[in-house]
């Protein structure tokens, strides 16, 4: 049998050694790893813990190697003369490594803050005599002072505490943490303290049982550590350091290449804030975040690298990770104009607004696709067919998972089919249930902005003032979506709401022509369209049918024959978009909820 490997090694640093290799450099923390947080009585908490010998958790590094290069950056509070490179970088136990540092190593005041988060500035001690008291809550006898050295009262009026000099720390037998691990430093206060009380046979006693029940403690502390090894893949860095850094905000891919990057100077993060401003000038664009932008990088390298060499395609979370710069350079450029070839595309469907894109996530293949195909995508052909697996995978709602595995099939299919090979999955995948109309009830589901989106290209009109609905959301009119045989009526007349809730009774509309339909039948609000708003029943049908409404059933007040023939009109509509047949539309299924085959 095989003997696997272990990527890691175990051991039981002194915490006094650790703290020292804090201090000179030789540990330090991968650029990825957030800042200094804790507050005042987590810091006291955890001194209490070492002085008592209780353990703090296991602390976990990893190697520094050629496959694990991150821009390193030293601990909260630590000052190194010149640049050091580091031996292991911490990648869970920075904020309990940083606490023990300031309080027991760095004599200048600690920054922290109170439980209510204000900033403030503490210096930590040992109250002897309350440590050697089994009465006394040991997080009592750590006690934290301010700047000045002084706990005061009533305002300031009243000095509760005052160890603002060596003398007073004496007389309140009040030890500097910062000394504990400074063998010269304590021999000298503890000289200090005998003088001070004239060498006393019982003080010395008391010295003596303080540096063997508590001082020894912190020397022989020892912290258990789990060093990655230098040959640790990428991926399995991100998914430690997300597994044991619970307490933490979960490490993203971004922050990753972020700090692997930069260990060739390069600032992603910039380059980055520079980019997505850039796309947002695209409104289509503005929900495009630094892990949507990676991702569609790393399919196009991965689909270039498969042309040359027939490799897989993937741009799953190790494939990013293991994306090069030079592979960054090269086709960073190149997907920022696949976005803004992709935004144009959707123009052209009449999806201005992330807020209206049905899928997020479908920018990644369509960005990659057209940075691909670069002029080639403005071929009229070529568009038509990239539109059309689009909307397949629109109404075909493949994008609501993960989808690492399809992007890798979509770039691959739709370049195949345009090079005049077959269908790609996503059209072949794509299938709409005729009955999944009238669970559409909310612009939540990417069908229903996509069926919004549809019926705004083949024309949708105001009621009123006959301007395109695309016209009036260019000019911020408040368009928005509204029902048609109104709610309040639906309601009086028991109707299904489920049925009347739904896409297929819905049109988008200004909202000043929402007030004027209120709660009224159609036959109502359309006279009083007609007759005060100077609109000719011809016109008025007109507008009706730019939005696939049956004119005459809206005027009888028709329900049950408006909702029949509206789905039949969505369900052509989804069929033209996607050049599929929806199938079972006259099915038994689809008879019983709609009352006849659609």
């Amino acid at each position: 049998m095989t003997q696997s490997a272990s990527t890691f090694d175990t051991m039981e640093p002194n915490l006094g050694e650790l703290l020292t290799h804090v201090r000179d450099g030789s540990i330090q923390l991968p650029d990825f790893q957030r800042g200094w947080i804790w507050d005042d009585n987590r810091i006291r908490a955890i001194i209490a813990s070492v002085s008592m010998s209780y353990p703090i958790g296991a602390i976990m590094m990893m190697e520094v190697g050629d496959s694990l290069r991150f821009l390193p950056q030293t601990f909260e509070g630590v000052s190194l003369p010149s640049k050091v490179n580091p031996d292991v970088l911490v990648l869970d136990g920075q904020q309990r490594l940083t606490a023990l540092y300031l309080t027991l190593i760095r004599n200048m005041p600690v920054p922290t803050t109170t439980e209510n988060k204000k900033e403030i500035q503490r210096l930590y001690y040992l109250d002897m005599e309350k440590c050697l008291d089994p009465s006394v809550d040991r997080f009592d006898a750590v006690v934290s002072v301010p700047e000045t050295r002084k706990i005061t009262s009533d305002f300031g009026r009243q000095i509760v505490l005052d160890v603002s000099t060596r003398e007073l720390e004496y007389e309140q037998g009040m030890v500097p943490l910062y000394l504990i691990f400074d063998l010269t430093g304590y021999a000298k206060w503890k000289q200090g303290y005998m003088e001070y009380f004239n060498n006393k046979p019982e003080k010395f006693q008391f010295l003596s049982r303080f540096d063997m029940e508590i001082w020894l403690r912190f020397q022989q502390y020892k912290i258990p550590v789990i060093k990655l090894t230098k040959d640790t893949p990428k991926e399995a860095v991100c998914q430690v350091f997300e597994n044991v850094n619970t307490g933490g905000v979960p490490l993203t891919v971004f922050e990753l290449m972020t700090a692997t990057f930069a260990a060739d100077n390069f600032r992603l993060r910039k380059d980055w804030v520079d980019r997505k401003e850039r796309l947002r000038k695209s409104l289509v664009l503005q929900d495009v975040d630094e892990s949507t932008f990676l991702t569609a990088i790393t399919l196009l390298v991965s689909y270039q690298r498969h042309v040359k060499e027939k490799t897989a395609v993937s741009c799953k979370r190790k494939d990013i990770l293991n994306l090069s710069l030079g592979d960054y350079k090269e086709n960073a450029d190149l997907i920022m104009g696949g976005m803004q070839s992709a935004a144009k595309l959707l123009a052209r469907e009449k999806i201005f607004d992330h807020r209206d894109l049905p899928y997020q996530t479908q920018l990644i293949p369509l960005s990659a696709i057209c940075a691909y195909l670069g002029d080639k995508v403005e071929n009229d052909t070529i568009k038509e067919r990239i539109i059309r697996w689009y909307w397949s995978g629109v109404f075909g709602e493949l994008y609501g998972g993960a989808n690492e595995t399809r992007y890798a099939l979509d770039i691959q299919g739709v370049i195949n089919w345009l090079n005049g090979g077959d269908v790609p999955a996503t059209i072949r995948d794509m299938n709409f249930n005729p009955t999944r109309l009238l669970t559409l009830q909310t612009r939540l589901s990417a069908a229903y902005k996509g069926l919004m989106a549809l019926l705004m290209k083949k024309g949708s009109k105001d009621f009123i003032n006959g301007d395109l609905v695309e016209l009036a959301t260019y000019f911020d009119n408040v368009i928005d979506i509204h029902h048609i045989f109104p709610a309040a009526y639906c309601e009086k007349e028991k109707l299904n709401r489920q049925v009347w809730n739904s896409i297929i009774n819905k049109a988008a509309l200004s909202s000043r022509t929402n007030r004027i339909l209120g709660g009224h039948k159609p036959s109502t609000y359309i006279q009083t369209i007609q007759k005060q708003h100077n609109v000719e029943p011809s016109r008025l049908d007109d507008i009706l049918e730019s939005h696939l409404i049956d004119h005459q059933l809206l005027r009888l007040d028709d329900f049950s024959g408006f909702v029949q023939k509206r789905a039949g009109h969505l369900l052509n509509m989804i069929e033209e978009a996607t050049g599929k047949a929806i199938a079972g539309r006259d099915s038994e299924e689809v008879a019983k909820a709609f009352g006849g085959s659609l």
